[in-house]
């Protein structure tokens, strides 16, 4: 077997808004993320994971925020892509693990949620899909509420 395993970071800052896509689910929200695309940083460093696992560069190799064509874009394009990157390649994607980071908004009531959209994307069952939240007990740029980060982990396997 050829077992690959990747992982990804991100953070996006708070800006305008009256909510915030995470892992493809709007969570209502007094501010919303700030990026080139919707600004879902849970589904990005998913992708980063994908492409990572595959030594395929990050999801601005694949996407450029330069590109204005994606400016505004759902984020579920970029993980389709990567997923189609994987299959393409003879892989097939295990389970997938993403931990926002944030202290607001909470995370819980929607991680159901999350994880059935992320499912849904990638074509996965839902038992292989892991979201999950943390604060930073209230240190640093996600503890002082100026933003979110996330990181993420996938499991791609060829047989």
């Amino acid at each position: 077997m050829d077992i690959r395993l990747g992982n990804g970071f991100d953070v996006h800052r708070f800006g305008a808004g009256d909510h915030v896509t995470l892992c493809g689910v709007d969570v209502p929200h007094d501010r919303g993320l700030a990026g080139h695309s919707d600004a879902d940083v849970g589904l990005h460093v998913l992708c980063d994971a994908i492409y990572g696992a595959l030594a395929e560069g990050d999801i601005g190799t694949h996407f450029p925020p330069s590109d204005p064509k994606w400016k505004g874009a759902a984020s579920e394009v970029f993980l389709a892509h990567a997923a189609s990157r994987a299959a393409a390649r003879g892989y097939a994607i295990s389970n997938v693990d993403v931990t926002l980071i944030c202290e607001h908004p909470k995370i819980g009531p929607h991680a159901a949620a999350m994880r059935a959209r992320v499912g849904e994307i990638l074509g996965l069952a839902e038992t292989r899909v892991s979201v999950k939240a943390t604060t930073t007990e209230r240190l640093g740029f996600t503890g002082r509420e100026e933003g979110i980060a996330a990181m993420a982990t996938a499991l791609l396997v060829r047989k």
